[in-house]
């Protein structure tokens, strides 16, 4: 199983056994492609990811920035990396790393501030071509998605020819490039796009998905974190190969059922998930970083409030109620925390969220807390025109009045109404805000 080179049909480079660095440091030092001759009937399923893209489209503003290390993020107080060009992840820069820590290991960097505002319009341009392509487009996040082209071949040719008309398309109209990988089952379309980073198209076919997959660490396979990687790897078992050479029932002894079972099978190449166009949000939340350590417990009331009223905005204009609320706290020394409640009913309301949240940290709070990080998540969301509210409504007056904050938003521009005591509330300085949703 643990052969010391493996080839894949149609792929322009080989790969040695437990080659781990170049998949999980997404650096681009792995990087491979396919060769113009590699068959690709079989793989019409397609995932596209946008290269960088945060940092991509931050360079769109600054083309003498091209080729250098750039980091995109906050500066000030406790500034976390946002997106890094790949000349800045050679130096070890990720995402979601202290910007702090970012500049040590890269000190000749470029830091560029976020904005949203364009990754959203870019996202929503380069979506709009991949449905052009095919309308079987199942997005994951803001800058990736996975593509169903059986259907399109007819009209635009093999997956692969379908994949560099995409990957052309991108590039003539936004100035972005993606990488692509193709082939028969979802997570393995997913596994070879990041291998082809960056701009690169990977094509696997049916016949070589246990070739390609069986050299790559385990912990390459989708859903293998970090504490699972170091259980199969305290067994010996390091390479795809080895785990799918594991008797099923051994790997549920350490992993359990369910677990042992699924990975058991994605280490044969199995997945029979579909391209779906319609994945229902999960979960949307806020969270915050602030720019000090905060030990005042109503300024961690306020913010609260706060991530509780986005949150219930948002859940009003995408047609959701939340079953379960969460807080999350990080504290000074990194400790981190959640803690969720299931209501009775289902709510949209920022009041609700409120005062459930508030208890959750009342109930934790301890006068030594040093607070880093509070966040707060809507979760077990379901579809708001499908309740029943009771004859006895005890939030309609709030429900009234969240309403018309909405209308006069709608109107005039958000945060032209806001509940009282956040009306003082100072601008954040110094600290990272961020949107943590939806999860699907």
């Amino acid at each position: 199983m643990r052969s010391t080179r493996r080839r894949c049909r149609g792929c322009r480079l080989s790969w040695p056994g437990g080659e781990r660095a170049s998949m999980s440091k997404n650096d681009g030092s792995g990087r491979q492609v396919s060769a113009t001759s590699v068959d690709d009937t079989t793989a019409t399923i397609l995932h596209i990811d946008m290269d960088a893209f945060f940092a991509s489209v931050e360079l769109l503003e600054h083309p003498e920035l091209r080729g250098t290390p750039v980091i995109v993020g906050g500066t000030a107080g406790r500034g976390v990396v946002t997106s890094a060009t790949y000349e800045a992840r050679r130096f070890g820069v990720r995402s979601a790393m202290p910007m702090s820590q970012a500049l040590r290991l890269c000190p000749k960097a470029t830091v560029l501030p976020s904005h949203y505002e364009r990754y959203s319009h870019f996202s929503r341009r380069v979506m709009d071509i991949f449905r052009d392509m095919t309308p079987l487009v199942e997005p994951l996040s803001i800058d990736e998605a996975f593509l169903d082209v059986a259907g399109a071949r007819r009209l635009f040719g093999s997956p692969a020819t379908i994949a560099e008309t995409i990957r052309a398309r991108v590039l003539s109209d936004t100035g972005l490039t993606c990488s692509v990988g193709a082939a028969s089952a979802k997570f393995v379309a997913k596994m070879a796009s990041t291998r082809a980073k960056p701009d690169g198209l990977l094509v696997v076919p049916a016949e070589a998905t246990l070739d390609f997959l069986h050299p790559l660490p385990v912990g390459a396979l989708w859903g293998v974190g970090r504490t699972t990687q170091e259980a199969l790897e305290r067994r010996g078992l390091r390479l795809i190969g080895d785990l799918a050479a594991t008797p099923p029932e051994v790997l549920s002894k350490v992993l359990g059922d369910a677990a042992g079972a699924k990975l058991h099978a994605l280490a044969w190449g199995i997945d029979a998930r579909r391209v779906s166009t319609h994945r229902p949000e999960k979960s949307m939340g806020h969270e915050n970083t602030f720019g000090a350590d905060v030990t005042d417990p109503e300024r961690v009331r306020r913010e609260l409030l706060g991530q509780a009223d986005r949150v219930a905005v948002r859940l009003r204009k995408a047609g959701y109620t939340a079953r379960t609320v969460s807080l999350k706290l990080r504290y000074a020394d990194f400790t981190t925390i959640t803690r969720s409640r299931t209501l009775g009913e289902p709510t949209d309301l920022a009041r609700r969220i409120y005062e459930e949240v508030r208890d959750i940290y009342d109930g934790v709070r301890r006068p030594s807390d040093r607070i880093r990080l509070v966040g707060v998540r809507a979760e077990h969301l379901v579809d708001a025109s499908g309740n029943q509210l009771s004859l006895w409504d005890p939030d309609e007056d709030w429900r009234e009045a969240e309403r018309a904050v909405d209308a006069a938003s709608m109107r005039f521009g958000r945060g032209v109404v806001k509940p009282a005591s956040l009306m003082s509330r100072p601008k954040p300085v110094g600290t990272d805000e961020v949107d943590t949703g939806p999860r699907r």
